[in-house]
């Protein structure tokens, strides 16, 4: 018997990285899952891959900052699973950097739109199928960035992030009472597709290493771990939280 064992979940993001990894982690723990992202094809290996090992899975490709796409996650997950206990709200982007003055407008509200309104239009019809079910937990991916660390560059990122805590905070106020738990991860640092693209020589790559105490970067497993922890009944009375899993990156920046 898996820690989910009997769960329904949404995993979104889940073509690569920390998703893909934590999709297959959830099915590996009993979960069916329907996951999501922009790239079908992607997504069609991951369920063969979940499906290979003995898991149930169904993808669902679409663009997050539609709400009609979050309404299409949830549907499927009731039409084809009866329920939904679980959502991983993971789909993100860094967005466009640089300096502050420098960000164009057009930028920072399209990295607010995919990594906080999205997350928002995401549990808005999550919740109504929670409810439905008893009660359920939703998990978001937000960022050391987004907690007490100012880093220099990220502001779309930094504000967008930093909002999901705020956004976890009032759910799980609201909802608390109606047994659905609501949590963030906030990972370092962690060995992704995404971070080597924007950390693409060996003196970025070390400067970042040199930030966190354990002096290393993650792994996406680490984190798909903690989510498990998050998402699973092992955390049950653990809601609000917005949970560091950054390698000791925020105690040497702070």
């Amino acid at each position: 018997m898996g820690r989910l064992t009997g769960k329904v979940a949404i995993v979104t993001g889940a073509s690569s990285g920390i998703g893909r990894v934590t999709a297959k982690l959830f099915a590996e723990e009993g979960a069916k899952l329907v996951v999501g992202a922009r790239r079908q094809v992607e997504l069609d290996a991951l369920v063969a891959e979940i499906e290979s090992a003995g898991g149930t899975a169904t993808a669902v490709a679409g663009d997050v900052r539609s709400e009609d796409y979050h309404k299409l996650l949830v549907a499927t997950a009731v039409e084809r699973f009866g329920k939904l206990d679980i959502a991983f709200n993971n789909a993100g982007t860094l967005g466009e950097g640089g300096p502050s003055t420098g960000v164009s407008e057009a930028g920072f509200a399209d990295t607010v739109a995919i990594n906080l309104t999205a997350s928002f239009l995401a549990a808005k019809h999550q919740i109504p199928a929670m409810q439905a079910n008893g009660g359920g937990s939703i998990v978001f991916t937000s960022t050391f960035v987004g907690y007490t660390v100012g880093f220099p560059g990220t502001a779309a990122y930094a504000a967008s992030k930093s909002g999901l805590i705020g956004l976890t905070q009032v759910l799980a106020a609201e909802y608390g009472p109606e047994n659905i738990r609501v949590n963030s991860v906030l990972p370092g640092a962690v060995d992704t597709d995404m971070y080597r693209e924007h950390n693409d020589t060996e003196e970025k790559q070390g400067f970042i290493t040199a930030l966190h105490a354990l002096k290393r970067i993650g792994k996406a497993e680490e984190i798909a771990r903690a989510v498990l922890y998050l998402a699973s009944d092992d955390a049950s009375f653990v809601t609000g939280t917005a949970s560091l899993v950054d390698g000791g990156l925020s105690i040497t920046r702070t």
